[in-house]
């Protein structure tokens, strides 16, 4: 699958409130909250195009029996898939097109660490710009492979994430829930 970076795209929003309303309509009383993040959440940021969306859910253990809706959707279940406490959902593949990262209400970490990041990354359009430069060209270097292109941008995330939670402690930023 080729890897491809595109100047931002003002549909992802839209396609962001589509696709959380299809999963709201699906999950119902167990979702708390739904979020866009990722780089197609960020105003201006160069992205893979792929939305990913982060519903806040009551029970995460209970998400299970929701897989074969979720499939009706075009979404395939992957699981915990290397996050222990996450549901993750895939959809489409050639290309791929979302991205779906359940957590429970009192994963905080987790969930504080996406939004911080997502949030961060709009107060700080320098950071924003640097980070689409990187995946723009590790997108060149790294065309047709998808673990050169996130080894290379590994360290940057792994700071860029540090600076977010750091920010986000100092500026009280966050209200996940809401």
């Amino acid at each position: 699958m080729k890897i491809e970076v595109q100047i931002y795209q003002h549909e992802w929003p839209k396609l962001f409130e589509k696709e959380a309303n299809n999963i709201c309509a699906i999950l119902g009383k167990e979702i708390m909250a739904i979020h866009h993040i990722g780089s197609t959440s960020v105003p201006g940021l160069k992205a893979k195009p792929v939305i990913d969306i982060l519903p806040v859910v009551k029970d995460v253990h209970v998400i299970d029996q929701y897989n074969e809706a979720m499939a009706d959707l075009g979404y395939k279940s992957l699981g915990e898939n290397g996050i222990k406490g996450r549901r993750f959902f895939k959809k489409g593949e050639n290309p791929r097109t979302h991205h779906v990262h359940i957590f429970q209400k009192d994963a905080q970490h987790e969930i504080v660490r996406h939004l911080a990041v997502r949030d961060y990354l709009k107060a700080h359009v320098n950071t924003a710009r640097d980070y689409g430069v990187l995946k723009e060209s590790l997108a060149q270097k790294f065309p047709n492979d998808i673990e050169g292109y996130c080894d290379g941008k590994d360290a940057y995330v792994r700071q860029l994430e540090r600076n977010a939670l750091e920010w986000c402690i100092q500026n009280e930023e966050i209200d996940y829930i809401s």
